[in-house]
């Protein structure tokens, strides 16, 4: 069994914690959203996972994830550098029918319920958290080199422009 592999309910029985440092480039899903395409040009990602268990005694994951990638600017269409910094709670359910009845009980829209599992691969969960974490179009604060942009805006035509020519003489 891999050492990313537990089984989370035991986890957060024991208020366990792991934390570490994963490259871009092994989080496939996430390098697929860099300017790259490989991650290779995005750092790492610290992240941490903390069992442990609600005050209605649900077991739970805190998880967190913060580092750099490189992303597409939207505006611009040239790389650049965005800082990931994300944590959320999870909340396990043994089923969808308990994970349901859970997020009854909790009513709170900023956990996530959750249906656990004994061989639970913390790097999907934490590259999930990374990926929710990324804007939906990235968007430089303002754009390093607008000249492309710029082209695009000076050579605007008129839609009408070509009708001036059909007008009979």
């Amino acid at each position: 069994m891999s050492a990313f592999v537990i089984d989370a309910f035991e986890f957060c029985r024991n208020n366990g914690h792991r934390e570490g440092t994963t490259p871009v480039a092994e989080m496939s899903r996430l390098a697929a959203e860099c300017a790259d395409k490989s991650g290779e040009s995005s750092g790492a990602m610290r992240w941490s996972i903390d069992g442990g268990l609600t005050k209605q005694g649900y077991p739970s994951m805190t998880l967190a994830v913060a580092g750099p990638v490189k992303l597409v600017c939207q505006r611009c269409l040239t790389p650049m550098d965005y800082e990931i910094d994300s944590s959320t709670m999870l909340v396990l359910g043994k089923d969808d029918e308990d994970a349901d009845g859970i997020e009854e009980v909790l009513d709170d829209e900023s956990i996530d319920v959750i249906v656990g599992s004994r061989e639970c691969d913390i790097r999907q969960l934490l590259e999930d958290e990374a990926l929710l974490a990324l804007p939906q179009a990235p968007k430089h604060e303002v754009c390093p080199d607008t000249q492309l942009l710029d082209a695009l805006k000076t050579e605007k035509v008129s839609p009408f422009a070509a009708l001036k020519n059909l007008k009979p003489e």
